[in-house]
């Protein structure tokens, strides 16, 4: 079955340039649709523009060959760069009478009417030489704005378009198309497949290459009931997996939509850039004229409004963005909306959740403490069947240790989760309930004797505490642990290399848990008894401290996560909530990408930065050179033997285009940028 063959599961996205040039328009610009939705640009249409250029290109040179080996016979020579003229010219004149015909003085129109000016001033190979180097910016514009679509289609080249469904009854195999697969279905991989939905291993042990998806550099083992996502390599094992979502639902379409949203998206520096655009190319045109009229030269006329072409002005903002995004996505971190990442930058505040994030939310009982009277197993078989339908950490953690002890537990006929506090279920036996301190207190149970075994023992230091009692008896405590999550530690001191100034935490545990994890990972700052809304409350305190990013595990934190200037869900994969509320979605659960994050949002601002300052100095420096340099430039052409408007032209194309290249390389920079993380496990903290 092949592996990288596309399948339609995933719908295409429409190419969005928004970022780009949602309200203005470029001289690399052909297709404006304001107001109508995304831009259409593919790769087909930039392949059309590097075909002209180089139909274009060869009479071009053709002419210029011709005019060194027929001297006398300027008409061969003047017909070919005829033709390469128009051939070049055309689709750019083309869309600048678009622009005039929609009211629209877009930046188009400056090379629109240069070209224009400089045909109908005869100069053909001059206005060939202009629109071959603008055709190659447009080139270069397009294949940089479209990378994002680029990534959303290797993606889904990673689902395989068909798999193996297994008969049910049967171990036969059939064929079928990856879109006919559904929920339930059993799918059998064999090694070096890539699997076609997200899936359970049901029978097989193999190792699994799941980069694509969470960025990790290393394998990892899969075994029965290991959860595996589409487009991930199955590498040494035959597997039979049990699928549990398909198409879009899947992690692998969930991440395409990420894209999607994020390149859709600009950052405000684009929006204010959107903002002067108006008055932009009316400037230059005004400057172009006023040149034209105290010179009497129409050819200076159009070498302004070459240089004046902002190309690498407009291309300086999403370029970098587009390779920030492709940095960010190589270790598995998605951001839905491009704005975040200047917002990133700002971050003063990075407030983490405890359970989950900064542990690794794998809760394992430590300690069943009942009352005087109660055996251990009454108190456990009472908490399992309170618990039997919650998929919280705590109920899974009791289960698993009520299943090593061979001890079974009933159903409930009635069963609530009280968000932040605990469950109530209702049994012929009477009421259960398991929950916290707090809220017993508030269901007028009387915990306080019991919990001084708890609060007053340093052996309980670092427990996680929840109460049983089975209608208005107290049955006792039940202590759980959980693991600080490996590269934590790592990862709040990286953050306070980088000038973060306060690292807190919140929880719903009690403090002693809270101030025992906390010390263990160098955080100062902690607020602990917290239900959901009082965590909401600290995040709106901590505004008055700077930017805020809160970083939970997007299901028990989605408030908090929204509270926050950015909200960064850890360990993304599989849940709806993460990627609904957080800004930031990671595909896996190293902290360390926090601190990443920051710092590539940091750099990127820089290159833009850069990219900018880079832009006007060569739009200014190259304006003053074209509008008073003319006799340097006259002099340089004659020491070259050139004629004096080809020179001119080609320099004023050659200034522009390397303008370009210049901007774009510069923030390819960041497609590199955190290697070493890449390739660097985090170290378990002790």
């Amino acid at each position: 079955m092949p592996a990288d063959t596309a399948t339609p599961s995933l719908p295409a996205a429409p190419h969005a340039r928004e970022h780009a040039n949602e309200h203005h328009g470029t001289c690399c610009d052909h297709d404006h649709d304001q107001g109508s939705g995304p831009h259409t640009h593919d790769h087909g249409h930039a392949k059309a523009n590097l075909l002209l250029a180089v139909i274009g290109g060869i009479f071009l040179l053709n002419s210029g060959l011709a005019r060194l080996v027929y001297p006398d016979e300027l008409f061969l020579s003047q017909l070919s760069a005829v033709i390469g003229a128009v051939v070049l010219a055309f689709p750019i004149i083309m869309a600048a009478i678009r622009d005039l015909l929609r009211g629209q003085l877009h930046i188009d129109v400056l090379v629109g009417i240069a070209l224009l000016a400089a045909i109908v001033m005869q100069q053909y190979l001059e206005a060939g030489i202009i629109a071959f180097f603008m055709l190659i910016a447009i080139t270069i514009e397009e294949r940089t704005a479209i990378g994002a679509q680029t990534s959303i289609e290797s993606l889904v080249k990673l689902t395989p378009a068909r798999a193996r469904r297994i008969r049910p009854g049967s171990d036969a195999e059939e064929e079928v198309p990856a879109l006919q697969l559904s929920v339930s279905d059993v799918v059998r991989v064999r090694p070096g497949e890539n699997f076609p939905a997200d899936g359970k291993i049901l029978k097989g042990f193999s190792t699994v290459n799941q980069a694509s998806i969470t960025g990790e550099s290393l394998p990892v083992d899969k075994q029965v009931d290991s959860d595996v996502y589409a487009g991930t390599q199955n590498l040494t094992g035959l597997v039979d997996m049990k699928v549990t979502r398909v198409g879009q639902d899947t992690t692998l379409g969930r991440v395409r939509d990420l894209i999607v949203a994020a390149e859709r998206t600009r950052l405000p520096i684009v929006r204010m850039i959107d903002q002067y655009s108006i008055y932009y190319t009316p400037t230059i045109l005004m400057i172009a004229a006023l040149v034209w009229f105290l010179t009497n030269d129409l050819m200076r006329f159009v070498y302004v409004l070459v240089i004046g072409c902002p190309c690498a002005l407009v291309l300086a903002t999403p370029s970098a963005v587009v390779a920030a995004i492709a940095s960010a996505a190589r270790l598995g971190m998605f951001i839905k909306n491009v704005a975040h990442i200047e917002v990133a930058a700002k971050i003063r505040v990075v407030l983490f959740d405890k359970t989950g994030t900064l542990t690794e939310g794998k809760l394992e009982v430590a300690r069943l403490n009942p009352v005087e009277g109660v055996e251990l197993s009454d108190l456990l078989a009472v908490a399992v069947s309170a618990e039997a339908q919650s998929n919280h950490p705590t109920a899974y953690a009791m289960r698993r240790l009520a299943e090593e002890a061979k001890l079974t537990w009933t159903t409930p006929s009635e069963f609530h989760e009280v968000a932040g506090k605990g469950v109530i279920a209702t049994f012929p036996e009477g009421t259960f309930r398991v929950g916290r301190e707090s809220w017993f207190r508030e269901c007028k149970l009387d915990v306080a004797e019991l919990g001084k075994s708890f609060k007053e023992n340093e052996e309980y230091a670092g427990m996680s505490v929840i109460y049983v009692a089975r209608n208005d008896q107290v049955l006792g405590w039940i202590g759980l642990r959980d693991a600080v999550r490996p590269g934590a530690r790592e990862a709040i001191q990286q953050l306070t290399d980088l000038g973060v100034r306060h690292c807190c935490m919140f929880t719903g545990d009690h403090e002693i848990v809270a101030r025992n994890v906390a010390s263990k990972l160098g955080i100062t700052e902690f607020q602990a008894d917290c239900l959901p809304e009082s965590k909401v409350e600290y995040v709106e305190k901590m505004h008055k401290l700077g930017a805020v990013a809160v970083v939970g595990d997007g299901v028990n934190d989605a408030p908090a996560l929204a509270a926050g200037d950015i909200g960064i869900a850890m360990g993304a994969i599989g849940s709806d909530v993460a990627v609904n509320s957080a800004s930031i979605a990671l595909m896996n659960n190293d902290l360390r990408r926090i601190p990443f994050l920051i710092a590539l949002s940091r750099k990127t601002r820089t290159i833009i930065n850069l990219n900018l300052l880079f832009g006007m100095l060569m739009i200014v420096g190259g304006l003053m050179f074209f509008i008073f340099g003319d006799d340097v430039l006259n002099g340089v052409a004659a020491k070259l033997s050139m004629k004096a408007s080809v020179f001119k032209a080609s320099l004023a194309a050659a200034v522009h285009i390397l303008g370009t290249l210049i901007v774009v390389f510069n923030s390819a920079r960041l497609v590199r940028f955190g290697e070493t993380l890449d390739h660097t496990p985090p170290a378990a903290e002790r």
